[in-house]
């Protein structure tokens, strides 16, 4: 019903933002993860807006991009997983680490969402690994990259993960084996790929 809006952003608090537009206030709830990238109170903002309708009240849930709207809507999709848990979920994860999660099977990283258990957890994984690809993941950061000016953003564990699945390796396996290798952020990716593919040969 309401695709986005765009208007002064008002007031910031931990879980609530107000924007006025045409001299109306709208109270939106937001992803902890929104508020570093607000602008100044004062300052235009469009914000991407999801509307809950129920019999006892109506209410906004909003984001700075349609990824992260797209990802919330996909989470609400998941039995068990409401409004609130759901931005739960994007306050303790971006869109492309929750897409890492779920193709990795790393239930734990999800469970650190407020009111969401490792149960529902695993039932995310399950109903989102064929809703969430690993190319989207690099799609996003490629237009994100071109639409700033800048490069795309990568690092050897991303850049590991695309050679184990240009190699033939299924992308969950590839994210699995990459997560599982101790001490990979101090890695290079030829360093990072050796130690997977071993790993790769224990699944």
């Amino acid at each position: 019903m309401i695709s986005y809006i765009k208007g002064i952003l008002a007031e910031v608090s931990t879980e609530l933002i107000v924007v006025e537009a045409a001299q109306i206030g709208y109270n939106i709830r937001v992803p902890s993860s929104l508020l570093a990238g607000l602008p100044p109170i004062g300052s235009a903002v469009k914000i991407y807006t999801y509307l809950q309708v129920r019999e006892d009240a109506m209410q906004l849930f909003g984001f700075l991009t349609r990824d992260d709207l797209d990802v919330f809507k996909l989470l609400l999709g998941v039995n068990g997983v409401g409004p609130k848990v759901a931005l739960g979920v994007l306050s303790v994860l971006s869109p492309d680490d929750l897409r890492f999660a779920v193709l990795g099977g790393d239930a734990k990283s999800i469970a650190r969402a407020p009111g969401l258990g490792m149960k529902t957890a695993q039932k995310v994984i399950l109903e989102l690994k064929d809703k969430l690809s690993l190319e989207d993941a690099f799609e996003k950061k490629a237009a994100h990259g071109a639409e700033s000016g800048g490069a795309l953003p990568t690092d050897a564990k991303g850049e590991a993960v695309m050679a184990l699945t240009e190699l033939g390796y299924p992308s969950s396996e590839a994210l699995r084996a990459v997560r599982s290798v101790e001490g990979a952020e101090a890695m290079n990716v030829e360093e990072l790929l050796k130690l997977a593919l071993k790993k790769l040969a224990l699944f």
